[in-house]
């Protein structure tokens, strides 16, 4: 059988074509609509077949739903549902109380109970820490604590937002937060008076020998601008070393630890982030740093944020750290403002310490492991009642003088 060189080419061209008319057909749709019909991508087919069970479902409820439904809560019922399916309790969405509540913990004052939390693994809501001084701290609430119930209504993990609302309220008011703690038989009830919360997030102090002591509770707006403040009244007073207490630190704003970091450290890395398609962002320190022996305690309470600047110390080798393994977690959200004033909070990255280690549910192991007793208080190492804070006094000494 012959071809010619003109029937091969039909041939090509045929085969180009059907192609291209299949890659139309798989990449196009049209969805006949009434009046006419309307052409949209794979893409937009996918969407739309979704949307259109979604709709179903919600038609039929509506019909046959025994009660009226309200189309509003139902939507926004469909949103959280929606994220909460992803399975990460820092995805959330948040209507316009809970957002405008969010946001303004972040200023750092609101009213409320003073407590930094987060959804568990074990479904329930988790204490990061109670923030230092305020009425979750003076009565008693601890790290790992687990928040079963606010003034009798059950909580959950996967509905953290609403939870923490209804631990926020006007100052002089009562909430009552259930508590479970491990190697406690049953779970107990703590009464709070809800207060102004105004953060004063960075306390200092010469403590001894020309030593500087720099307490972080957490890293609000304001952080940088104070630390900045309190390290040059210290540098006045001519200290020759410098801890830096993180404990019970929940984390904050990334800007404000990287601001912070910029003055500790030469120049390098202090964090970078990696999204799924392995996009990387660094943020990087100047050369000029302090250049002061420092020390940084942490504990099973220094979370997010604070885990960043201890980790960006350690790995430069910029100061040490003494206490217990810090909290572990690692992951980066964006706030997705929306028309109606709610907002979405989603998780879009990871960050990772200078020399690429990820902390997410490990935490950082610090240089040298210090417990503390039960009945220690921050600050009283003469008393051997802050026996981390005596290592770090200890440390800076050695470091003074010359020591390894």
């Amino acid at each position: 059988m012959k071809f010619s060189f003109k029937s091969m080419l039909s041939t090509v061209a045929f085969l180009v074509a059907a192609v291209i008319i299949t890659v139309c057909i798989i990449n196009f749709v049209s969805i006949p609509l009434p009046g006419g019909s309307v052409i949209l991508s794979a893409r937009e087919y996918d969407n739309f077949r979704e949307l259109e069970k979604l709709m179903h479902i919600k038609e039929f409820v509506e019909t046959h739903y025994y009660l009226e439904t309200d189309p509003a809560v139902m939507e926004e019922g469909a949103v959280r549902g929606m994220l909460e399916a992803l399975g990460d309790p820092y995805t959330v969405y948040m209507d316009k109380n809970e957002y405008d509540s969010f946001m303004t913990h972040t200023t750092g004052i609101y009213e409320g109970v003073g407590l930094v939390v987060e959804g568990g693994e074990d479904g329930y809501i988790k204490v990061v820490a109670p923030i230092e001084d305020t009425p979750s701290d003076r009565a008693g609430i601890r790290t790992a604590d687990r928040i079963i119930k606010v003034d009798g209504q059950e909580v959950y993990g996967d509905q953290l937002e609403q939870a923490v609302a209804m631990m926020k309220g006007p100052e002089g008011t009562e909430v009552v937060l259930t508590i479970m703690r491990e190697g406690v038989p049953q779970p107990f009830d703590v009464k709070i008076v809800r207060q102004e919360i105004r953060l004063i997030t960075v306390k200092a102090q010469v403590v001894e020998d020309n030593i500087g002591y720099i307490r972080i509770s957490t890293f609000d707006e304001k952080t940088n601008e104070d630390f900045r403040k309190e390290i040059k009244e210290l540098q006045r007073s001519g200290i020759e070393g410098l801890i830096l207490d993180l404990r019970s630190n929940p984390g904050g704003l990334l800007d404000q630890v990287v601001r912070i970091a910029d003055i500790l450290m030469g120049k390098g890395i202090i964090v970078y982030t990696e999204d799924r398609q392995g996009n990387r962002k660094e943020e990087t320190s100047g050369s000029d740093q302090m250049g002061l022996p420092l020390v940084v305690l942490v504990d099973g309470g220094s979370a997010s944020a604070s885990e960043i600047l201890a980790g960006a110390v350690q790995d430069s080798g910029t100061g040490e750290l003494v206490g217990t393994k810090t909290f572990g977690k690692a992951l980066v959200q964006t706030i997705q403002g929306l028309n109606d004033g709610s907002a979405i909070k989603m998780t879009i990255a990871q960050y990772y310490t200078p020399n690429g280690r990820s902390i997410q549910g490990k935490g950082i192991q610090p240089d040298y492991v210090v417990e503390l007793p039960e009945d220690a208080v921050m600050g009283e190492y003469k008393q051997g009642k802050d026996p981390q804070m005596a290592k770090a006094v200890e440390l800076i000494k050695s470091r003074m003088t010359g020591g390894q």
